[in-house]
This record gives C-alpha cells, structure tokens and sequence, in this order.
C-alpha cells in the first residue's frame, strides 16, 4: 500500500515527467471506474503536481490561449492499495489505467495514466485536500509535532503505539512499513501504551546552554519518536526508485528491499494489531499486546522447512500478486484439498465428506481467504456436485466445467448420483 513517501515519488516523478509536455482534449476515465468523471476540456493546458501525507494533487492549468478559456482545475488523489502514475505511449496504455490525460499534436501522442490495480484509490475534483488529516510528516513537520503533543488526551493514545501512528489525523503519511522501520530503530514494543511513550517527548527540552550546531547534532544522533516519523520517510523519498526509477521491475525496489531492517525481515516476530494489520517487531510486543495473539518470528529462507516453519514474505509493493492472481491460487489449492476419492490423494477416513446437519467433528480446516472465494458442496439437493463462489451464483450454479460468477471454473469430479432414498432407508 503506498505511503507518504511513495505518494512523494509519484509526485516528483509527475513533476519530472510532465515538463515540457502540452496536453490538450478531454481527460478520459475508464468505464469501470466509480470516480467521477472529470469535467475539464482545453486545447493547450500543463499538468504539475504536489503531495501532502498521503494524498497528491493534480492540477491542470490551459495554457494562454487554450480554448475554451477557462481556469485551472486541481484533482486530489488517494492511492488506496495499487495507485500510482505512469506516462506511456497513448496506443500502448498500461492495464487498469482508471484517468488519462492526453498530450496534444504535434509529436508522438502519450497519456499520463492513474494506474490502480485494485480499484481503491480515488480522486475528488476541486483541490482541497482531506479534511481532517494532520499535518505532513515530511513537509510540515514543526507543525505535525506541535499537533501531536497538544492532542495526546485523544483517545487515539490510550491504543498501542503501533496502533496510533496509523492515525492520519495526527500521523499523516504513516503507513504499515514505518511504523515497523521506526518503532524498531527506537526499540520501542510496538503494543506500549501510545500516550506513555509520547508524554516523555513534551519534557524534553534541549539545554540552553547549547549552541545549534550542538543541538542539531545532539537531535541527530538521538532522535525521539516524532523526529524519525519525519526522517525515516525522507530516507525512503532519497532512495528513489519504488517504480519511478530509471529501473525496471524488480531491480527499482532493490534499494529499499536493502534498506529495510525490520519489516518482514529475517528474525523478526509479527503480531496483528487491533485492525487487523501485521506488525513487525523484534522482542517482548508490549503489556497491550492481543490476548491468545501467537507471535509469528520470520526465518531465513535457508532455515525453512515448509508452511509450518515461517511466515510468508509481507507483500512489497513490486511482488504484491494482484487480486485476481491470488484468487485463482486460492481456487486451485483449494479444489486440490477437497478432491474426493478416486484422486491421486489420500482421504482421512474419520472425515465425512458429505456435509451433516448441525456441528460437524473432524471438518478439515479451511482459512478464511478460502471461504471467501469458494463453497463447495458435494452432494446437492439434486444428488450431484454443486458449486458457488463468491461472485453471487450460489446453491445450484457451476456444474462440471461450467464457470462460477467468479469467472473461476470447477475442475472436481462429481461423484455419481446418489440412490433414491426408501422410507426404510430414511427412518
């Protein structure tokens, strides 16, 4: 998921890549978006382009002399989990480009693309940024401080530290990967009581006696909390890359997968939060930590065994599989689980695989990202395999080699219709 820093890159990278060029006509949104439309049309106008916390703006400016006349439009973007901008030639669109703005004739036509995988960015029309948000941590920081400490009776800061840097009326820009990097780096359990650990910082005072100089060194080489909040993003933003690179693919993300020290690292634990997110951490999690939560510690690829030994590796922004990949994976494992006799695997024999009334004993367990994308139930009320997804179709739909709402189709064999029943048999 983008973080300030990314939304910074994207920011710059428009910035960079949009000098010099004039774009002209409509700008055109995807019909599958559920953005509004954006009602701007010019026949000369030039795109900048700023960002704050986690939102960028936009801002379409015609050029003099552009017709119709009319004044500069801003948009503000919120990335959601896939956003991101690239500028490609306009008969080689990239996939799932939502918004295009198009450069005007003479020279080889190009369009800047709003790129989002997943669907949950989104863009408001007027400019204004969030209301709400705090202060950025990478731009305004004197005020983003000021902000945090003057509002620390919030009941935001009775939550675990890792909690509350996630709340972007008071950490703006602060996403899963930073606060891992920060808390880290501070040796600070990420389920201590937000407020005790950011109460100490408004005693802090440097002494008088100090000069700058001195007291510029002394902040860098014992920053407190809100200061690396403010420079751990600025190291990220300094490295580049993140796909806006000169790299391509894996090879722009290679200098942040080495900066990284502690998310998804190597030895290191990972808990949920209280919203569900993981977090990742080295040694005792915090008095607030969830209760019954089981500590999961990251190995080394050469010391793991099987799914039973380690975690997966978080999802970084240049592996993170999209949604449709990772819905097919979880079909095709499933199916594989669920295949019934006659198969190439073995079947428990204390495992029932025809579904009873009430609870059932010795139900084999599934996750509930399998659930989600498929049920299966293998003796129907018409005695023969039945499928439904999570697409809608239900009881009753998807039979063998018919596809599911999903677009998925089955590949089980169904077992062979079931004898009539007797009133002997049913008694």
């Amino acid at each position: 998921m983008p973080e300030g820093p990314e939304v910074h890159l994207a920011s710059r990278f428009v910035n960079d890549a949009c000098r010099g060029l004039v774009f002209g006509g409509c700008v055109e949104k995807s019909p599958v978006s559920r953005n509004p439309e954006v009602p701007f049309e010019s026949s000369a106008y030039c795109i900048s382009s700023s960002a704050r916390g986690k939102e960028l703006r936009l801002t379409l400016s015609p050029l003099p002399g552009a017709q119709p006349p009319r004044e500069p439009l801003a948009l503000v973007f919120r990335f959601g989990m896939s956003g991101s901008f690239q500028l490609a030639p306009s008969e080689a669109l990239p996939a799932h480009a939502h918004l295009r703005f198009y450069t005007a004739p003479p020279g080889p036509r190009l369009a800047l693309c709003f790129v989002d995988i997943r669907r949950f960015g989104h863009w408001d029309i007027g400019g204004e940024w969030q209301p709400g948000r705090g202060p950025c941590v990478l731009l305004e920081y004197e005020q983003f401080r000021e902000n945090v400490l003057r509002n620390l009776a919030d009941k935001v800061f009775d939550k675990p530290i890792c909690e509350a840097l996630l709340d972007q009326r008071f950490f703006n820009g602060i996403g899963n990967y930073l606060r891992a990097e920060i808390l880290y780096r501070l040796k600070i359990p990420p389920f201590e009581k937000a407020r005790e650990v950011l109460e100490a910082l408004q005693q802090h005072r440097p002494s008088p006696e100090l000069t700058l100089s001195q007291k510029i060194r002394a902040k860098l080489q014992n920053p407190d909390l809100l200061e690396l909040c403010h420079s751990v993003p600025k190291e990220v933003v300094q490295l580049g890359g993140k796909g806006y690179g000169p790299e391509s693919g894996e090879e722009d993300f290679a200098a942040f997968r080495a900066w990284l020290q502690c998310y998804g690292m190597p030895g290191m634990s990972s808990l949920q939060d209280g919203r569900g997110r993981t977090i990742w951490f080295q040694g005792d999690p915090g008095p607030l930590a969830p209760k019954g939560g089981k500590s999961r510690k990251k190995k080394s690829k050469g010391a793991q065994q099987g799914p039973e030994h380690g975690s997966e590796d978080p999802l970084l922004p240049s592996t993170a599989p999209s949604r449709t990949r990772g819905a097919q994976r979880g079909l095709s494992e499933q199916t594989t689980a669920w295949q019934p006799e006659g198969t190439s695997l073995s079947q428990d024999p204390e495992v029932p695989l025809v579904p009873k009334k009430g609870r059932r004993r010795g139900r084999p367990k599934t996750s509930g990202g399998q659930q989600a994308f498929l049920s299966i139930v293998l003796w129907g009320e018409e005695g023969h395999h039945q499928m439904g997804c999570a697409g809608g179709r239900g009881r009753g739909g998807g039979g063998w080699g018919e596809s599911s709402a999903c677009g998925l189709s089955c590949h089980l064999t169904c077992p062979p219709p079931r004898p009539p029943q007797t009133p002997k048999d049913q008694s």
